[in-house]
């Protein structure tokens, strides 16, 4: 949720805000009337409770006819207030639901446009040269199937299409993923949590999942609960309502937990193999930390994940994202896409976002500053996840259908040093 003072002193720049990511700056004044309806129903409300309070001490000072008669005015004036109350929360609530609707102003420097109108930061690592090394290339799939690491048509079987099993080395291989990722993330200084996949509606809506791309969510509807697609979310919710202590610096968290995506609306996308699924494991750093100390934080991140691909020894570019392809809840994003040889393009392998005070404010996380409470701001981003295993397969096959094991993997394969094929 933005600043509601910034809304009201600059409006201007919360319209530019919305034509950025593509939305309607309509809007503003749609929340900005909503919100001085709000604010004079309130007032409507007070005055007529002050005038309540008032008459009560009159009517304790009356007698004879003068208190019957005040008797009835309070009656009647309490019914008024009832009906005002009522009016000023309904207004409340309308002004509080258009403000939602509202996504994060992106900060300065965030490219203008759409998905495809990221800017390219930098390109890390050498794309290898696979013919010219003698490998035909295969992708993931059929090196995983190879390796028995990956058995998608037992898993449609089981539970549908997007589903699948990892077996032997690739259950092993993700693990050793994932175990790495919350090594790297313990020691940059995060706590490791394992996280709750099942969240109540006021979570999944505070960290402004439940916007535009709510159909991409599973939702238990006799539980009234919402399966998550990241551990951002349960990390986001850990601290709602509280007011935080900052003073030794940010608060950091590492969830792993199972992620669930409905994938609705990617029809046709990346249908083979396990690219886009709606199943899978992720390590998430999430951090609370002072607005003022949010960018810097998120360039940490950024660090952080790019160290694992560097470890992995993927090739892998850098892209600062569109503002209308951010989220509602980002400020800025920044993705790392790694080479898929099999399809000669880049794939988001891991992001990270500056979320600022928009997650804080709508789930009631502050910090007790000088002048008051103030909210806090939130910065998420992966450090691993089951669809580098893609990634992985792809860009360390070896000619006889082999696969090449980065050192840091090592120590959590019993040394392997290539997965070799199966018989």
């Amino acid at each position: 949720m933005i600043d509601l003072k910034l809304l009201r002193t600059q409006p201007d720049v919360v319209r530019a805000s919305q034509s950025a990511r593509g939305e309607d700056p309509g809007v503003v004044d749609e929340v900005l009337a909503a919100d001085a309806a709000s604010r004079a129903a309130l007032q409507g409300f007070e005055a007529a409770r002050a005038e309540q309070k008032a008459l009560g001490k009159d009517v304790a000072r009356a007698s004879g006819e003068e208190k019957q008669a005040l008797l009835v005015r309070t009656r009647e004036l309490a019914a008024r207030v009832k009906e005002l109350q009522a009016a000023a929360d309904a207004a409340g609530v309308t002004a509080s639901d258009l403000a939602r609707s509202l996504g994060n102003i992106p900060e300065p420097g965030v490219p203008v446009g759409g998905e495809q109108d990221f800017t390219v930061l930098r390109q890390v690592g050498a794309v290898r040269d696979l013919s010219a090394e003698g490998v035909t290339v295969r992708d993931h799939l059929e090196l995983g199937e190879g390796l028995r690491a990956i058995d998608m048509e037992r898993g449609a079987k089981v539970s549908g299409a997007r589903f699948y099993f990892l077996t032997g080395i690739g259950a092993r291989l993700e693990l050793a993923i994932l175990n790495a990722a919350m090594a790297a993330a313990l020691d940059a200084g995060f706590t490791p949590m394992m996280t709750p996949t099942l969240v109540r509606p006021e979570v999944m809506a505070g960290t402004g999942f439940l916007g535009q791309h709510s159909d991409e969510i599973y939702r238990l509807e006799r539980d009234d609960l919402y399966l998550t697609g990241t551990s951002e979310v349960a990390l986001a919710g850990y601290h709602s309502g509280e007011i935080l202590d900052l003073d030794a610096g940010p608060l950091r968290y590492a969830g792993w937990s199972a992620c669930y995506r409905r994938e609705a609306g990617s029809a046709g996308r990346d249908t083979r193999g396990i690219i886009r699924v709606h199943q899978f494991h992720k390590v998430e750093m999430f951090t609370y930390c002072r607005p003022e100390d949010a960018a810097a934080e998120h360039a940490r991140f950024l660090e952080t994940e790019e160290r694992m691909l560097q470890a992995l020894e993927l090739p892998y570019r850098v892209i600062d994202t569109a503002a209308g392809d951010l989220g509602s809840s980002a400020a800025r994003k920044f993705d790392c896409e790694a080479w898929l040889p099999s399809q000669e393009r880049w794939m988001e392998v891991t992001s990270t976002s500056n979320c600022t005070t928009y997650q804080a404010r709508r789930l009631g996380i502050r910090e007790r500053r000088e002048g008051g409470t103030e909210p806090v701001a939130t910065v998420n981003g992966t450090i691993g996840t089951t669809r580098w295993l893609v990634a992985l397969l792809e860009n360390h096959q070896q000619p006889d259908g082999s696969v090449h094991v980065p050192e840091l993997l090592r120590p959590y394969l019993g040394g392997l040093e290539v997965l070799e094929p199966a018989l």
